[in-house]
């Protein structure tokens, strides 16, 4: 093997957080929050497209990883909070440029795509 190889370990635990990071809405999610939205309601109106029950299941997702933390405020009615734990912070640093590249290349006409390919 030659000094670039990756070990096992290494690519398995690349492949699960790559997997965790682009599963759907969960990156809207994180992005979401890190733009203020604290709530359900304001994650909701925040990602057109998401169901509740879909929010809900990432955000349990999410909060198991380490990514996401939930306190719940005890108010009449309850409030249950969500913010962004230091690893969702780290993560959403690493999809800042990602979603950069898309915004770049999404909107390229098919010549300037077909140009950049020779």
């Amino acid at each position: 093997m030659d000094a670039q190889h990756i070990d096992d370990e290494l690519c398995r635990a690349f492949r699960q957080s790559a997997e965790l990071a682009g599963k759907k809405w969960n990156a809207a999610i994180l992005l979401a929050l890190s733009r203020g939205a604290d709530r359900f309601s304001s994650i909701i109106g925040s990602v057109d497209g998401l169901s509740d029950r879909l929010l809900a299941a990432r955000l349990r997702e999410l909060e198991s990883h380490g990514l996401v933390a939930r306190e719940v405020v005890p108010t009449v009615p309850v409030q249950i909070l969500y913010r962004l734990t230091p690893a969702g912070s780290d993560l959403i640093e690493i999809l800042h440029p990602l979603v950069q590249w898309s915004q770049r290349w999404e909107q390229a006409p098919t010549a300037t795509v077909a140009t950049a390919n020779r």
